[in-house]
């Protein structure tokens, strides 16, 4: 295989390592690396493919349905390369597998959180797009996270995310010895009342940038803390994990059908079987 190069047509990418052929049409990308041998536990069977810096990439099946998953690291800068660069050898698909912060009252530790649109308070899709552009997460992606979710009971919920490029006060949260950036303190409570579901870093910079490539994206998260009732603990990360390779194989389904009769998009008028 060549040299890895930062030539958007070279065989082999500069920050990830991979080719075309290491990669298949869905790519699932959580940020921690770690994240990725929980993630493949649920598969038929799999291959590490890479690891460099953050990127760690594995490919294999998931009910005979081939899929990836790249991990991210934190943040949107990282994860804009992760698309950049698994676009360039031929991925479609991608859906964020994370852990986030609830906002609203009712959300449980450990629920699902399945994202349909973002609010883009990080800065890094500022770089490919004006900042009205919406962060939309594509329909066909709801749909098979969704179905994904009730055809494993787990208990989920869908709306808007928001995503921050701080942890601390990018996310209502003090800094260092109390500090407190102009606006963290009121942040929690103007997103709860807006009904924003959760807080996370990476999904808005997904979801936009591949919006603007004509690809597909979404994200489902594992609730981790309620910001509401300051409960915590890290808990549904193989829930997450497992509906995101579902969501593939259905997805793999959905785009098997719109083949068979001849449409540009799924909807709920086709069938998934």
């Amino acid at each position: 295989m060549a040299g890895h190069s930062e030539d958007p047509n070279a065989d082999q990418q500069y920050h990830l390592e991979v080719g075309p052929a290491d990669i298949a049409d869905t790519v699932l990308l959580p940020g921690n690396p770690e994240r990725i041998d929980k993630i493949v536990a649920h598969w038929d069977e799999y291959e590490e493919q890479a690891s460099h810096r953050e990127y760690r990439t594995a490919t294999g099946t998931y009910e005979e349905t081939p899929i990836s998953v790249t991990s991210t690291g934190i943040g949107g800068p990282s994860a804009a390369i992760a698309v950049e660069e698994l676009a360039r050898v031929g991925a479609d698909t991608f859906i964020r597998v994370g852990s986030c912060g609830a906002l609203q009252e009712e959300m449980a530790v450990g629920d699902l959180v399945i994202t349909t649109g973002g609010v883009r308070q990080e800065g890094t899709s500022d770089e490919y797009v004006r900042e009205d552009y919406p962060a939309s997460a594509d329909y066909e992606v709801v749909c098979a996270l969704v179905a994904a979710a009730e055809r494993l009971g787990y208990d989920y919920h869908t709306g808007v995310t928001m995503s921050a490029d701080a942890f601390y006060p990018g996310q209502g949260r003090p800094g260092f010895e109390g500090f407190e950036a102009a606006g963290s303190t009121e942040l929690v409570d103007e997103l709860r009342d807006a009904n924003v579901k959760n807080i996370e870093m990476e999904a808005s910079a997904i979801m936009t940038i591949a919006s603007i490539y004509g690809l597909r994206a979404g994200a489902v998260c594992s609730v981790y803390a309620n910001r509401e009732t300051g409960e915590f603990r890290t808990e549904g990360e193989s829930r997450s994990a497992e509906t995101a390779s579902l969501a593939t194989h259905l997805l793999a389904k959905m785009d098997a059908v719109k083949r068979e009769v001849g449409a540009d998009r799924w909807h709920a008028g086709l069938s998934l079987e």
